[in-house]
């Protein structure tokens, strides 16, 4: 039985004011990541471009958040958490009050640059607070904490096209991105308050451990992959599949010299940690079945049911909602292994049912299927996350958390591609079909990777706080 004085002390040390910047800091990448979707019709009347020039305002973010959340988190574990947190935020301020005043595409685009940067800082960042803060406390980070970081990023996300549009509907596009303002300088102040101050680290050996040729490699790859799948829709540019897969090779060539100690992608210590490998890969495969729905679903009912983007949305709430619940509730579990076997057959299961879905499918078996999906997807997250912080070495949390993000972008790049694929121009009941089918068959070797994964049925198992 629990006392209250042994609920406090396993508590103590890991109160709302410790957590509240952390998870602030946390939501501003998925909340920005989304917002822009309402906007950027008004956008383009604005500066008088067509969606092929939008769009980059969405693509700049993902693929710079791709690169930049290993990045920062290197930086988290060499230079400080707390000093590359509060420096994020300071380009979030920085990009909230030059995108508020851009006179033109190409500097929204850059600021969309500027925040993926800052943004990408604040995850791995507070992954490794926490990580330090445990060890100093001599005790696991409770399950809850990593819990609501997990549910900040789900409901900022889903929360974001609903924002965006309320901001654009009031007081124009520009408000976007002056809301980073006010959020920045919140994270900035509490921070300062309440999150413990660095060690003093090396500055000389620190700059040396950036490998920027792995980096610029790694970024070259992203960057022809996420072209290719944005050009699948109208004209397929397929001279990019071999480019990115020259980067790729030369980026594993690059990581395996002899001499190169620290490298960008440390693939010799993926290969030695296979536990964390099969984490960062089931995470990728679950990212892009959940953002295959997340947006396809929604264009789906769109195209094929005549659907207006309100309704949409609104059909689309139950999928959030259980999302936001199950990651709560899988927050006080105390297994990973469980969660993680619950959400891949969840999948399963709403891949089924998207089979069953048509023309004159009822609003209740839209919400039905939204919340296996979500209920999946909210198990997912928080799993994923607590088996990163499980199987990660203590000293590299913040590298191994932004690699986790890296992972979930290269799951969207893989959803946009299987979404222009299916649905070309417009969205279909056979397309969604012959998709559905993709995503079955994906699902059930989730299925069966998560249950045969050894490292699961022996990972360490922390003890939630109540």
């Amino acid at each position: 039985m629990t006392t209250p004085s042994t609920s406090h002390v396993r508590n103590e040390g890991f109160g709302v004011t410790l957590v509240a910047p952390l998870v602030l800091g946390s939501l501003l990448n998925p909340i920005n990541s989304s917002m822009i979707a309402t906007a950027l019709a008004p956008i383009g009347r604005a500066f008088h471009v067509g969606v092929s020039e939008t769009v980059w305002l969405v693509a700049s973010l993902y693929v710079t958040s791709a690169v930049a959340q290993p990045t920062m988190g290197k930086l988290a574990d060499r230079w400080g958490a707390r000093r590359v947190f509060l420096l994020g935020l300071a380009f979030v301020l920085l990009g909230g009050i030059v995108g508020a005043l851009a006179s033109s595409l190409a500097v929204l685009i850059s600021v969309r640059i500027l925040l993926g940067i800052g943004t990408s800082a604040a995850y791995p960042s507070a992954m490794r607070v926490l990580r330090t803060h445990a060890q100093r406390l001599g005790r696991e980070t409770p399950r809850p904490v990593l819990g609501v970081l997990s549910l900040a990023a789900l409901s900022s996300a889903a929360v974001g096209p609903t924002l965006g549009g309320f901001l654009t509907g009031v007081a124009g596009w520009r408000s976007i991105f002056f809301v980073n303002v006010p959020l920045a300088i919140a994270g900035i102040v509490l921070c300062l308050l309440f999150v413990e101050a660095d060690e003093k680290r090396a500055p000389a050996r620190d700059g040396a451990a950036i490998d920027w040729l792995g980096l610029l490699l790694f970024t070259g790859a992203i960057v022809a992959a996420m072209v290719f799948a944005m050009s699948v829709k109208t004209s397929p540019r397929f001279w990019l599949v071999p480019i990115a897969l020259l980067l790729i090779v030369a980026l594993v060539l690059h990581s395996r010299r002899p001499g190169l100690t620290e490298p960008f992608l440390d693939l010799r210590s993926l290969a030695a940690n296979k536990a964390l490998s099969a984490t960062y890969l089931r995470f990728a495969v679950t990212c892009l079945l959940t953002y295959v729905v997340f947006y396809g679903f929604a264009q789906w009912m769109q195209d094929a049911l005549g659907y207006s983007a309100t309704e949409a949305g609104i059909a689309t709430l139950p999928l959030s909602i259980s999302a936001a619940v199950a990651s709560l509730l899988g927050a006080r579990t105390t297994s990973i292994r469980a969660p993680l076997a619950f959400s891949a057959f969840g999948l399963l299961v709403g891949c089924g049912g998207l089979l069953v879905l048509g023309d004159h499918s009822s609003r209740w078996a839209l919400g039905a299927v939204g919340i296996v999906f979500g209920v999946a997807q909210g198990a997912s997250a928080v799993a994923n996350q607590a088996a990163v912080y499980e199987q990660a070495p203590a000293a590299q949390i913040g590298t191994a958390s932004g690699l986790q993000r890296t992972a979930g972008y290269l799951g969207a790049v893989g959803a946009s591609s299987l979404l222009g694929f299916f649905y070309g121009a417009r969205a279909t009941s056979a397309g969604l079909h012959a998709l559905a089918v993709t995503m079955v068959v994906l699902s059930a070797l989730l299925c069966a990777g998560t249950l045969l994964d050894p490292a699961l049925a022996t990972a360490k198992k922390s003890k939630p706080s109540n």
